[in-house]
């Protein structure tokens, strides 16, 4: 497998405050990396660092081969980074063809790709977002990164506060999205859904990568030690 996405080494802060102390992560061409850690941790400043959302101070981070240090965030989307942020955000007064158009690229991820799987968006499609239910929204959301055509998909607490039914829907979409060959990196806590769709776990403590192995490698004493209650 070739990188497609390498973390290196970086730190990152808020202002004067330190929240990254060393984060190291690989997502290769065709994987499923979970990127886990208790809340507090530093996944999702990872994520915004990636997305260049917020700059890092030290390291690097690559994307197909591109030191993205210096790209502002819609040039770092261009290259083929698709976000799903946390919490949705949506466009509410925009209908959802109008949300998904708003994003679409050229490739093979088109309207018609993305209701077939998520068919509510279809029956959907001229409904404002404000009116849709919070499971909807997040299909909304997963249809939009999509209709950038992204290389990596990159999904933050994606099934977060949603009902048992709806959370079963969309790690389906999610595993078929990873059986098509998309490379995935998800945040998320539940290790149930995550075993059956992640290649690898990477594990972040404090703003550090704690730990990083095989999906099967994660043992019940390590599981109680980096993501425990």
């Amino acid at each position: 497998m070739s990188a497609l996405l390498e973390v290196s080494g970086i730190t990152a802060f808020y202002g004067a405050s330190q929240a990254l102390f060393g984060v190291d992560l690989i997502v290769n061409e065709g994987e499923a990396v979970a990127l886990m850690g208790r809340n507090g941790m530093g996944k999702t400043t990872t994520i915004k660092t990636i997305c260049r959302m917020m700059s890092h101070r030290d390291g690097e981070v690559r994307f197909a081969d591109t030191d993205l240090a210096k790209l502002p965030s819609h040039k770092a989307a261009r290259l083929g980074i698709g976000l799903v942020p946390e919490g949705r955000r949506c466009f509410a007064r925009l209908s959802v063809m109008e949300n998904l158009m708003a994003a679409a690229r050229a490739g093979e991820w088109d309207f018609d790709r993305v209701a077939d799987l998520f068919p509510r968006l279809a029956e959907r499609r001229d409904q404002k977002a404000m009116t849709l239910s919070g499971g909807e929204q997040q299909m909304l959301a997963i249809g939009r990164a999509l209709m950038t055509n992204p290389r990596l998909l990159i999904l933050d607490e994606a099934t977060e506060g949603l009902a048992p039914v709806v959370r079963q829907e969309i790690w389906a979409a999610i595993n078929r999205l990873k059986q098509s060959g998309l490379s995935i990196l998800v945040v998320d806590k539940s290790l149930k859904e995550l075993s059956g769709v992640a290649d690898r776990y990477v594990v972040v403590e404090k703003g550090v990568t704690a730990w990083t192995g095989a999906v099967g490698d994660l043992t019940d004493d390590l599981a109680d030690r980096y993501l425990g209650v």
